[in-house]
């Protein structure tokens, strides 16, 4: 993978789409790139960089062209390797507050 802010950032736009719940999203086909972006407060573009790459690994899926709606497979998500390292990077809660994604 790449940097360290890399990892960051792809692990908090999974974990976003991870945890998502209906009440965040605007439409039921999913989050759009804009909304995720504003959620897990980066720059569209890399969220845009790092949906493509969840993507290509068959964990998140898209709708629509424009705008795309986005959503997390949890089916293909349990289905990766356990050697893989986005899987692991998912996985890995040790620094995830998860007092963001759950109301109490």
């Amino acid at each position: 993978m790449g940097s360290e802010t890399e990892d960051k950032a792809l692990k908090a736009v999974g974990l976003e789409l991870m945890f998502l719940t209906p009440e965040k999203y605007s439409n039921t086909d999913g989050i759009t790139a804009v909304e995720l972006a504003k959620l897990v407060d980066l720059p569209v573009e890399i969220v845009k960089k790092k949906l493509q790459i969840l993507k290509d690994k068959n964990i998140v899926r898209s709708k629509g062209m424009s705008p795309k709606f986005w959503l997390f497979d949890d089916y293909n998500f349990q289905r990766l390797d356990d050697d893989d390292e986005i899987f692991h990077l998912l996985c890995n809660f040790d620094d995830v507050d998860f007092d963001k994604f759950f109301t109490y």
